[in-house]
Order: structure tokens, then C-alpha cells, then sequence
């Protein structure tokens, strides 16, 4: 297996990260099939694995945390935080008020201690990047977060939390996770040069167009609209 830093953290993860967005009822609800799909990732050289606090609605975090115990030191766990968890209209967002009850959440539902990469899942351009930031760096501070990086970001937004974390002293991001293939090359033109100019991390999503370059859809054959993966 080969293996890479992950955005100057010093952390080495496998070149190939396991995605657990279908896991739980969105995708395949049947956990001990997820549980085993998480063990042979791992048994095959695997150490990382990526989830979210929405990915059926915690369920997905959940089953990770399920296939993890007893390994938990082998692998670099990440998950996010930012899409709505439940009714209430602080219930989601970038808020140090929601980061800091969220990751709560999810290090019960993940059933550990501390997360390798916690990533805002999205901008929120009701919060001020610096109070995100600011959140964001306690968390490590506080031991419970390594590193924290941010999904989905244009470039020029990933700039202005560079820039605001060198004038405030805060940590920074060091991962971006955008989607990309062969059919969705966008990031090429201003996101990766971005990331290469700070030296952060590229971790992509959707790298099969959403199962489209895998074969699933023929011509002619009928298309279900609600599997994306």
C-alpha cells in the first residue's frame, strides 16, 4: 500500500481512504455488512477511513465506530461537521456554538477519544471564518481534534482562512476535500493551485462520478435517480 503525509500534519495515511457515506440507512443498512467492508479495507492496508456527522444521520459514524474497536490506533479516522442534524435552526453551520456541541456527538457516536481530521463539510457564509478557525484550534488544543480541514471550499474562500488564521495566530486548514474525476476536472483551475501554494492535503469525493465510470449505467437502461453512488 502506499502511503502519503496528509497536508504537512506529519500524519501518514493510505493513498486510498475508504468513504463511508452509504453506510446505514441512506445505502446499505445492514451494519455487519458495513462492519466487514471496513475490516477488509483495513486488512488490505487501508488506514483511512472518512465519515460524517450527516451521513445517515449518524448512523454512518456509528458503524465506524462499531468496526473500529480494537483498532482504533491503526487507523486516522475523519469525519465532519457543518449540514443540519435535527430540527432547530442552530442545529447545523459553522458556529463555534455547533462545532463545539457537534463534535461532541460525534466522538460518542464514533466511540472515541479524539478525531484525526475533523473537516467543515461546507462554507457557511453566516459565520465569520475566523470564528470557525477559532473553534476549530481549541479543539486541538483541547486534545479531542489532531487536524481540521475543509470540504467543498472555492479557492478564494480557502485563501481568506489562510490569511485570516496567519493574522489571528489560529490554525488552519490542512486538508481539502472537493469532488473530482475525469468528468468533473473544475478543481484543476484554481482549487489545486491553491492548495499546492499552502501545502495542503487533497482528499477527493465522488472519484467515480458517482458510480458513472464504473460501468453502472448503460445506454438505454433505466437510471435511479436516488443512488449516487
Amino acid at each position: 500500500m502506499l502511503y502519503r503525509t496528509l497536508g504537512g500534519t506529519g500524519i501518514e495515511v493510505s493513498a486510498y481512504c475508504l468513504g463511508t457515506m452509504m453506510f446505514g440507512s441512506v445505502g446499505n443498512p445492514d451494519h455487519a455488512e458495513s462492519v466487514r467492508v471496513i475490516h477488509a479495507a483495513l486488512d488490505a492496508g487501508i488506514n483511512f477511513v472518512d465519515t460524517a456527522d450527516m451521513y445517515s444521520a449518524g448512523e454512518s459514524e456509528t458503524i465506524v465506530g462499531k468496526a473500529l474497536k480494537g483498532r482504533r490506533d491503526d487507523v486516522v479516522l475523519a469525519t465532519k461537521v457543518h449540514f443540519p442534524m435535527g430540527e432547530g435552526p442552530n442545529r447545523g453551520g459553522n458556529s463555534r456554538r455547533w462545532i463545539v456541541k457537534e463534535v461532541e456527538e460525534s466522538l460518542r457516536r464514533l466511540g472515541t477519544d479524539w478525531i484525526d481530521l475533523y473537516q467543515v463539510h461546507r462554507p457557511d457564509h453566516t459565520t465569520d471564518i475566523e470564528e470557525t478557525l477559532s473553534a476549530l484550534t481549541d479543539l486541538v488544543r483541547a486534545g479531542k481534534v489532531r487536524a481540521f480541514g475543509c470540504s467543498t471550499f472555492p479557492a478564494e474562500e480557502i485563501v481568506e482562512s489562510h490569511v485570516v488564521a496567519e493574522r489571528r495566530g489560529l490554525g488552519r486548514f490542512r486538508t481539502e476535500q472537493p469532488p473530482y474525476s475525469i468528468l468533473a476536472r473544475g478543481i484543476e483551475r484554481a482549487v489545486l493551485p491553491t492548495c499546492r501554494r499552502y501545502g495542503m492535503g487533497v482528499l477527493t469525493w465522488s472519484p467515480l462520478a458517482s458510480g458513472f465510470l464504473t460501468g453502472k449505467y448503460r445506454k438505454g437502461g433505466a437510471i435511479d435517480l436516488t443512488s449516487g453512488r
